[in-house]
């Protein structure tokens, strides 16, 4: 697809590097400055292994320098790959065409860490806290959602310029604090400091790719499920009224099938159980029993529980619900899908996370989307990379990283003449891209692929949809969160280019 792959190097990151004057390669971290139970000793070592730094001399690493801002852009040029060359015009007035690092200053640039806001880069000047924060959230492509964040609570009390990007390295794991309230964004940064940041960033970026789980409504084209972790069966609806029961909502000879080739795939059979607000409306300990039932009585292997859009008066009821059903299913695993906590949009109160992710396997969070119509053109988003970024960063401390899943929606959003018209599947989608008049685009803002073009009655047609550069963004959020599984809301719907970013 055409412009569909501008952004997506940015999140395929390869890895992250430590410099310092550059000049000097060591094969070894046996630097003479560096003691071997420094702190730091460790990342340098790995650095010098990974061929990622140099010391200032062959014996020296320069324990306690100063790093310079010439020297930081270098280390993201070796960090990203980016390309340097001489150019002919610098784009600094401070930063001489022919200098040694110059190249690598309009790399930085042209890829977006750093900004042509004041007319100085000051080259020479080391590097502090702040602005290392700063370009590598830049680098890492979430300028647009730092400075969105800017009015997020952070226990910093001494930051007041760039807040939204310290609040999201922090966010992220990359930085800490100098003490439990103070950043110190002034404090300059080391040369060890630099190396343990970056390392924290390698291992997030080099991190197993997520696992994978999907839900799946019928036996037809179920396609290949090999290295799927678990697969949910939708079979069933929870009904609270009049007593809890479960509804079936798919044929017990197709949903054998099902489980078959789900098990035939060496993943895990998921009893998928949807219901709204009302399906709580029963006694906790009713439901629970009749959901353990209908899991063992299927011969599933755990249960996919999705009770959606809840109010502040369900949160005990499904807590209940959740603490009474857990030792029912003997050791069968246990998803439980939630809304996420939201940033823009509607928060709903039915979910106490902390409580949940103590008895829950996994808990798969449901990130609201945008919906908004301006002089007729929609911008409906798919659970926008902000949101996303906003719902992690709320369930740290709440639940184990561990236990999270992040929901991905595998179809399209379709609106016809500014009114939407449901969902599209990702055949349908590539069957509008083929043709000629179709326009297609990527927002970076969202991390969000969408299409403009005309219906079969010539109306005007409006698609947003996750493409391949949507699945490998997020999958660098996640890394960065230490989240290690997504759950695909419909694997038959699925685009073979969505799954191919889900790496």
């Amino acid at each position: 697809m055409r412009q569909r792959l501008k952004r997506l190097l940015s999140s395929l990151v390869l890895c992250a590097v430590l410099a310092g004057s550059l000049t000097v390669p060591a094969s070894a971290a046996r630097f003479s400055d560096v003691p071997a139970g420094h702190w730091a000793a460790a990342s340098i070592a790995r650095c010098v292994e990974l061929k990622f730094f140099q010391g200032e001399t062959a014996s020296r690493f320069g324990l306690g320098h100063q790093m310079t801002r010439s020297a930081f852009a270098v280390v993201l040029c070796r960090f990203f790959g980016w390309e340097t060359a001489k150019p002919t015009r610098a784009t600094y007035p401070d930063v001489p065409a022919d200098a040694w690092y110059a190249g690598a200053i309009e790399a930085a640039y042209a890829h977006g860490a750093i900004t042509d806001q004041n007319d100085a880069f000051r080259p020479g000047d080391p590097i502090t806290r702040e602005e290392l924060a700063v370009m590598l959230v830049r680098a890492l492509g979430y300028g647009t959602i730092a400075g969105l964040a800017q009015d997020l609570p952070m226990p910093f009390q001494d930051v007041q310029t760039n807040v939204g990007y310290i609040t999201m390295a922090y966010d992220l794991g990359l930085v800490g604090g100098t003490t439990a309230t103070t950043f110190s964004p002034e404090k300059t940064a080391t040369r060890e400091q630099v190396a343990v940041i970056l390392m924290r960033l390698y291992d997030k970026l080099h991190a197993a790719a997520p696992g994978r789980v999907g839900i799946v409504a019928s036996p037809e084209g179920l396609g290949d499920l090999t290295g799927f972790e678990a697969v949910a069966v939708s079979a069933g609806r929870l009904i609270g009224t009049g007593g809890s029961k479960i509804n079936t909502t798919m044929r017990e000879e197709d949903a054998a099938a099902v489980r078959d080739s789900i098990h035939q795939a060496g993943a895990k059979a998921l009893l998928h159980i949807v219901g709204g607000p009302t399906a709580l409306n029963g006694a906790p300990a009713e439901a629970a029993a009749a959901l353990a039932e209908a899991v063992k009585n299927g011969g599933y292997d755990g249960l996919f529980l999705d009770i959606a859009k809840l109010k502040g008066d369900k949160e005990l009821t499904l807590t209940k619900l959740v603490q009474a059903l857990k030792p029912l299913l003997e050791g069968r695993l246990l998803y439980l899908v939630v809304e996420a906590p939201s940033w823009q949009g509607t928060n709903y109160q039915g979910y106490a996370y902390g409580t949940l992710g103590k008895y829950v396997d996994r808990m798969v969070l449901r990130v609201a989307s945008y919906e908004k119509v301006a002089k007729g053109f929609p911008t409906a988003p798919i659970e926008p990379l902000e949101e996303a970024y906003y719902a992690l960063g709320e369930m740290q401390g709440k639940v184990d990283t561990g236990k999270l899943s992040l929901l991905l929606t595998t179809t399209g959003t379709a609106w016809t003449d500014g009114k939407e018209r449901g969902a599209m599947s990702g055949a349908e989608i590539e069957a509008v891209l083929a043709d000629p008049n179709t326009e297609d685009y990527y927002s970076n803002r969202y991390a969000c692929a969408y299409l403009s073009g005309k219906t079969e009655d010539d109306k005007s047609l409006v698609v947003w949809y996750l493409n391949m550069q949507s699945a490998a963004e997020r999958m660098q959020l996640l890394r960065c969160f230490g989240v290690d599984q997504v759950c695909l809301t419909d694997l038959q719907s699925a685009p073979a280019e969505l799954l191919m970013g889900l790496r």
